[in-house]
């Protein structure tokens, strides 16, 4: 591959602790009136009491909805704006996790250009600039804050549908790693398996840079130069810290580690894309109704196992930023399987469930997922090596069985 890069990013992206304070700050450049969209819990914290008033010291009027819900109910959308319209927002702040933020993209969206949100679902359907969105991400895992996507469910739709487009990229990512220090295990835990999956999906996506009109015609586009250097960065911080943010919350540093590696894979897969990890996980957490970073990290050693025979060289490169060290005499091929026998042990310590079957999904219903993954194109074109349906319906059947030789064939 002759050399490719492509990235899309916010504007700003400001990180480190006690971030949070310089909001008014960063929201007075935008205008004098902000939507702020977060969810029910948060809005109940003394931190959000603190910026909101940090908000109104500078003189920043605001309107607060509280009740975004997880995975973004379509029709929610629609309520959550009939809230906004009087106050003619300047711009929308997104406070929470990757819901809140979700929403606030589709607020700004909704306020910016009218219509139904169904008509923007898929990529490039944005028809230009919406209000400036502010992203205060207080889990870390989902990247929101710095992607093009905004995820949705739709009671019309059995799988949950996104929305693509370089319009949605938040002007700020405002990343404050204090703000998840109150994260319990579980949540920190699926959270960051969600983002070690989108940086190690990110880094062996297919490479598909020959076409120099690929960014002009599709959101994610596959690997690149840029969005290696974020993968790897993220896959260097959470291997050495989220098994220590897991178990010890008030470890200051492992927090970090673990916000910075959500941010940088989000940088990555904002771009490259994920795989097939992600198609799995869309029709498997629909039946199932467990948690989206549960279902990818579930699947992620199976796929990257399916993956060796197209891209072992980068997946051993995964191995070297987990930390894992060089054997003398040992090939990438070996080196690689070391690696998915790491990205396991690792699951395993923070609780990630290792088959399909203990996430709940019923054995009749294997062909099922394994059809409705292989549907999702543009998740699956991105996969380094292809898929046909036997193909497909192997790798669910091996993560069902735990038998992670099947997905060799």
């Amino acid at each position: 591959m002759t050399l490719f890069a492509a990235a899309r990013l916010p504007r700003e992206i400001l990180f480190g602790k006690g971030q949070r304070h310089v909001l008014p700050a960063v929201a007075a450049r935008y205008g004098r009136r902000a939507f702020v969209c977060t969810d029910e819990r948060f809005a109940a914290t003394s931190q959000f009491a603190e910026i909101l008033a940090g908000l109104h010291n500078a003189a920043i009027d605001t309107l607060v909805y509280d009740r975004t819900l997880p995975d973004v109910p379509r029709d929610s959308v629609a309520a959550c704006i009939a809230e906004a319209k009087d106050l003619e927002p300047d711009m929308v702040i997104g406070i929470g996790g990757g819901s809140c933020l979700d929403m606030a993209k589709c607020a700004a969206l909704l306020l910016s250009h009218g219509g139904r949100l169904e008509d923007y679902y898929g990529e490039f359907k944005v028809p230009g600039p919406t209000l400036p969105v502010i992203a205060v991400p207080t889990t870390a895992g989902t990247g929101s804050e710095v992607t093009p996507v905004a995820v949705i469910s739709d009671p019309d739709r059995t799988l949950k549908v996104g929305i693509s487009s370089p319009h949605l990229i938040a002007a700020v990512a405002l990343c404050d790693p204090d703000l998840t220090a109150t994260c319990p295990p579980l949540l920190t835990a699926i959270a960051g398996a969600d983002a070690l999956t989108h940086a190690i999906e990110a880094f062996t996506a297919a490479k598909r840079g020959a076409d120099p009109h690929l960014p002009q015609q599709h959101v994610f586009v596959g690997k690149s130069a840029l969005t290696d250097h974020f993968a790897l960065l993220a896959i260097r911080l959470l291997g050495r810290s989220l098994e220590k943010a897991y178990r010890d919350g008030s470890d200051e540093d492992a927090r970090a580690d673990v916000m910075m590696g959500a941010l940088a894979a989000g940088c990555a897969f904002g771009t490259a894309g994920t795989a097939a990890a992600h198609a799995v996980q869309y029709p498997v957490g629909a039946l199932t109704h467990t948690a989206h970073g549960l279902g990818v990290a579930t699947m992620l050693p199976y796929v990257m196992n399916y993956n060796l025979a197209a891209a072992a060289a980068e997946i051993a490169e995964v191995g070297a930023a987990l930390g894992l060290p060089p054997k003398s005499g040992d090939g990438a091929d070996a080196w690689a399987h070391a690696t998915i026998r790491e990205v396991s042990r690792l699951f395993g310590a923070i609780g990630i469930p290792p088959t399909l079957a203990e996430l709940g999904l019923a054995e009749d219903k294997i062909d099922w997922t394994a059809e409705q993954a292989l549907g999702i194109d543009r998740l699956i074109k991105n996969n380094p090596r292809p898929f046909d349906l036997a193909a497909m319906r192997r790798l669910v059947r091996a993560a069902y069985d735990g038998d992670m030789s099947a997905t060799m064939m």
